[in-house]
């Protein structure tokens, strides 16, 4: 099942596991963020939101490059627009970022060729990024005269403050090794093994419990932000408490103990013919 949305600049595919693939799709200009594919990617996200039977989302770019960042032509306009144009346009770019950020999947960049501006923070803002060897990166905003500013949260929690600094200020290139080394993504690979370890770390996420996985989203930002005292220790005692009260960890402890694997990692065409197979 696929589907396009906004003159085909984001692509859509779902496979028979609830995993959806999102192709930003202009590849003429590197897949550079205009404002239609802003709120494409922001409709396609709500949409994911909403569905149940979606268990994860990879994020991708068609052509030679991951994503340039935000459309170079559309940033000449922009500059002439009035301050309330271009606070609207900002606070989309903005929405939609935090749409990525916040979506209640579990999502993986898949990354190849350059990554630039917007792109890292496409990167930095999903939950596993992967990386192909050629991969090359830069927040380049400072080279032109302006900040990263919406990008700015994901990119400094992803790679810390001390190299946002660096990378931020200088706007320098770097490669695929220096990502990993700050932070900024989790494996490297060869070009053509990118698909096979994608696949991989989906195998990964469809043996983990849906809801869990929701719950640990939630948790993470709020425990890192959070000083450790009496407050953070009530509340994540409160969280395990009535996580393991569920139906989803019921039925992982009762996996567990009888050895089978949980009814969540059972496909949906396979949950569907089990079903008949009852009636019949």
């Amino acid at each position: 099942m696929s589907k396009s949305t906004a003159a085909a600049r984001v692509l859509t595919a779902l496979d028979d596991f609830g995993n959806v693939v999102i192709t930003l799709n202009r590849p003429e200009v590197h897949n550079a963020f205009d404002p239609e594919m802003v709120r494409a990617l922001t409709a396609t996200l709500a949409d994911i939101a909403a569905d149940d039977a979606i268990r994860a989302v990879v994020i991708s770019g068609a052509g030679k490059s991951f994503c340039a960042g935000a459309d170079i032509n559309h940033m000449r306009q922009s500059a002439k627009f009035t301050k309330a144009q271009n606070h609207q346009g900002a606070s989309e770019s903005a929405r939609m970022f935090h749409a990525l950020y916040t979506l209640n999947k579990p999502t993986i960049a898949a990354v190849h060729g350059a990554v630039r501006g917007g792109g890292c923070g496409i990167v930095a803002a999903c939950d596993i990024a992967i990386a192909t060897r050629t991969a090359t990166f830069r927040l380049s905003e400072v080279k032109i005269g302006v900040v990263p500013a919406m990008i700015s949260p994901y990119v400094i929690g992803a790679i810390g403050e001390r190299q946002a600094r660096r990378y931020m200020l200088s706007g320098e290139e770097f490669d695929c090794a220096e990502a990993w080394r700050i932070g900024l993504v989790h494996d490297l690979v060869e070009e053509e093994q990118l698909a096979t370890r994608v696949g991989e770390m989906l195998g990964q996420l469809y043996s983990s419990g849906p809801k869990a996985v929701h719950a640990i989203k939630q948790l993470i930002p709020h425990s890192a932000h959070s000083p450790i005292g009496a407050g953070i220790v009530s509340e994540t005692a409160k969280v395990i408490a009535d996580i393991r009260a569920t139906p989803e960890a019921q039925e992982g402890l009762t996996a567990f103990l009888e050895k089978r694997k949980p009814s969540w990692t059972v496909p949906p065409k396979t949950k569907s013919a089990a079903k008949g197979k009852k009636k019949n």
